[in-house]
Order: structure tokens, then sequence, then C-alpha cells
């Protein structure tokens, strides 16, 4: 994982994935140095990653206060319960239904849960983390936040991208990418994660949108794209395009079968 610092507070654990056929999908963690210190998701579970290390290089895991999981996906989930075991004062973050998905693999502690819904709001010491539903998501239990100090919105899945390589995807700036690249890269993610935009009412959509658009973030944390700051309005100019794109179709068996051939060795 890339480390790579935000201003003064934040610290963005950048992580990526291949995806075959269509790029490097970014999957970022964040670690927030509020008076109390916030974990921002945990990362992947893949056997050569050591997500509460990384955590290590940024602060001591026992010092974290909160884990804030934006959703219980296991792009979001890989670190979760060694870290709870390696910050023993910490609080899990999520929602009623997040913890029930988190239930069905292994059993969540709930005297260290801190259930929280959009809407509501989590003081952190010095400063507010005002929780929302993103425009875009995969996962019912999807909370993103607004850091009215560091003036960041941590939006989970959305406005996510798949990048053209690896060093792009767990980089520090998004804006290496021209615009009309940015684009795309999200439209095709967001017919990938939120297929349900081809049947969204456009005018309706707006409602999502606009609220983000006001909080007026000067840079925007998802956990699939790398860091973005000043672009805000673009983000939410393609995300609120996005109602009626058609989802994603991806390979099927034939398509599966001829690509296992072509690992196959020369006879």
């Amino acid at each position: 994982m890339n480390i790579h610092r935000i201003g003064r507070d934040i610290s963005v654990l950048g992580d990526c994935l291949e995806v075959p056929g269509l790029g490097f999908l970014p999957v970022n963690a964040f670690v927030l140095r509020a008076a109390e210190p916030v974990v921002v998701d945990t990362g992947l579970g893949l056997p050569d990653r050591d997500f509460v290390a990384t955590v290590g290089e940024v602060l001591d895991p026992a010092d974290v206060r909160w884990i804030w999981l934006t959703h219980p996906d296991r792009d979001h989930t890989g670190g979760l319960f060694a870290l709870l075991e390696a910050a023993p004062r910490a609080r899990l973050v999520s929602t009623f239904a997040g913890v029930g998905i988190m239930s069905c693999e292994r059993p969540v502690p709930l005297d260290r849960v801190f259930l929280l819904n959009p809407g509501q709001s989590l003081d952190v010491g010095d400063r507010t983390l005002h929780a929302f539903r993103p425009p875009l998501f995969d996962n019912p239990a999807t909370v993103g936040f607004y850091d009215d100090r560091s003036r960041t919105t941590f939006s989970s899945d959305c406005f996510g991208g798949v990048m053209p390589s690896a060093e792009v995807a767990a980089g520090p700036d998004v804006r290496v990418l021209p615009a009309d690249e940015l684009r795309a890269a999200q439209l095709l993610w967001a017919s990938v994660d939120s297929p349900w935009l081809a049947a969204v009412d456009a005018e309706r959509f707006q409602t999502w949108v606009e609220p983000v658009r006001a909080q007026g973030a000067e840079t925007v944390l998802s956990t699939h794209l790398p860091p973005a700051q000043g672009i805000l309005s673009a983000l939410l100019d393609t995300v609120g395009g996005a109602p009626g794109l058609e989802p994603f179709v991806g390979p099927d068996q034939q398509a599966l079968e001829r690509m296992l051939a072509g690992f196959e060795p020369a006879v």
C-alpha cells in the first residue's frame, strides 16, 4: 500500500486491484488524525496485505478511537477484526444493516458498535463528522461523511473510477488524468457499481446530488478513486448525468473459457 498525506490531518492508504480487460481499481482506506483518531474502512483481506501494519506507519493502532466502515463489502473490511483487536478502545461506526451483514460471516462485538445513520453526526473531539448517503452506492448500508474541519468528503464507492495503471490507481492525485478520461472512467465504474441507475428518474436523482455539492468540499476521498482536490463540481456533474446509464455486462462463460485457454502452455 502507498501512503499519501492530504493536508495535516489525513493519510490515504492507497491500494488497487487489477480488473482484467478494464484497468486498475483503487481500493483506498484513510486515517483521519482528529483528536479522537478515525480509520475509514480497512482495505483488502488478501493474504499479502497487513492492514494493521500499514496503519501503524501513520499512528499507533492502539490510539485509534473510531473505525468508520462506509459499508461492509469485502474490499472495505479486510483488516477490520485485526484492527479491532489492535485498537481496544476503538468503536465501530456502522448501521444496523451493516452490522447485520457483517454478522453473517463473523460475530461483531456489539458493545463496541456505534450505530449512525445518514443525517446524524459524530463528534470526534476537534471536529464533527456529518453522515450522509452518497448519490451512488452498491450496498444499502453505505454511509459516507463530511469532515467540517478539513473540508473533506469521504464518499465510499461514489465517484470511483477504473484507472489506466496501478501507478495512477494507487497514486496521490487523480488530476493526472485528463478530464475526459476521468469522466469516462467514472461512468464505467458507475455502470458496474450502481446498475440501478438505468431505472432512476434523473430529476429526482438531483435531490441526492445537490446536498453533496452544498457541502463545498475542497477534497473528495473515494474508496475507488485517487484523491481528488478542487474538482468537486466536475465530479458531481459526471455523477449527476449518470441516470439512464446502461448497466455494465461482463464476460460470460464462453469468454472465461477462452481466457483460461489462453493461459494454457503451448503443447
